[in-house]
């Protein structure tokens, strides 16, 4: 039956039910809008960003496969990662997942979370339902911590309505004002709803170079009783991750209640990473550069962009002052020499 047969067939009906025929003529409008609206909704979520499985759904193994590949010397960080996440989108969550990254610069926080967000969102870091939020940018002015607790608050909520399965990237909370992050303790607890609103498949991840100091110092330690990197373990670097956090006065965590509620997943330590984690991300940039080809890459030009960089403690030179950070900006400065 098409739409005008129907329209038809509904004003007979309501001639003989007696039902007064404007009323129905509004009746049949609001059905067939919603009919409209109902086939063309699939339609159009075929060519734009929706709040679909379509759009969002997570590739364990792409997850997997990536952070092999991509990430160098953090094997916590693969299995806590990998772990959590397969955990919270297929099964239901009490609670949504709040993951806190720790550890120095260019140890591969931001590099995971764009990892992250390939693999559950089509558009990734573009998706409209990945909210990257930079403490630094929007938290720039201590005496305005009751105005960003409410802006974070219209943030969360409405992006929560909009996509429940909303991820926020909080970059450089060390650097964010103590007391607005607290904000979100609503939308981390135990909940079923808040004002009808279920904010259990939301995702937070909390990047930080709170506890880098610490994180180097044990590892450290391990290094020089010989131990192997890959047998520390997660509950230690815990232990020591959260004390330095809730301690930290100049971190955005300091005395949160994230913490003292127990309100955060895991605590992921990003650790220092050696010489050859550095020219294992050299050889990448070589390539992704086209300044080479990986089976043709120079060991020679390896060597000297790893001797551009600066290494710690300084009477051994184990770890990377800049992990991976700078190590674009010295490929391209050797490199010059080469070509010519």
């Amino acid at each position: 039956m098409d739409v005008v047969k129907f329209i038809v067939f509904c004003g007979l009906f309501s001639m003989i039910s007696g039902i007064e025929p404007i009323s129905a003529i509004g009746a049949i409008g609001t059905a067939v809008v919603a009919g409209i609206y109902t086939v063309f909704t699939p339609i159009k979520c075929h060519f734009h960003e929706c709040c679909t499985s379509n759009w969002i759904n997570l590739n364990t193994t792409v997850l997997r496969e990536d952070l092999q590949r991509r990430l160098y010397g953090q094997h916590l960080v693969s299995n806590v990662v990998i772990k959590y996440l397969k955990s919270h989108m297929t099964k239901e969550p009490s609670r949504a997942l709040a993951l806190s990254f720790h550890g120095g610069t260019g140890t591969g926080k931001n590099y995971v979370s764009k990892i992250i967000a390939e693999s559950i969102y089509r558009n990734g870091m573009r998706s409209k339902y990945v909210h990257l939020i930079s403490a630094t940018k929007e938290y720039p002015h201590k005496d305005m911590v009751p105005l960003y607790k409410d802006k974070l608050r219209e943030l969360v909520e409405n992006s929560v309505k909009e996509c429940a399965q909303s991820l926020f990237i909080f970059d450089e909370i060390d650097k964010m004002p103590p007391g607005i992050i607290d904000t979100l303790k609503p939308y981390l607890d135990y909940y079923e709803q808040l004002a009808g609103v279920d904010y259990r498949n939301a995702m937070f991840l909390f990047l930080s170079n709170t506890a880098g100091e610490e994180i180097t110092k044990h590892t450290l330690t391990k290094w020089q009783s010989e131990s192997l990197r890959e047998d520390i373990g997660l509950n230690e670097m815990e232990r020591i991750i959260s004390k330095a956090t809730i301690n930290t006065k100049t971190s955005g965590m300091y005395h949160s209640d994230l913490i003292i509620k127990h309100l955060i997943t895991a605590y992921v330590p990003f650790l220092p990473m050696e010489r050859k984690h550095i020219r294992q991300c050299i050889k990448d940039f070589l390539v992704a550069k086209n300044y080479y080809k990986r089976q043709d890459i120079s060991e020679d030009a390896v060597r000297k962009i790893s001797e551009e960089l600066n290494y710690h403690p300084a009477d051994l030179e184990v770890y990377s002052v800049t992990g991976c950070k700078r190590v674009p900006e010295k490929v391209d400065y050797i490199m010059e020499d080469y070509q010519e």
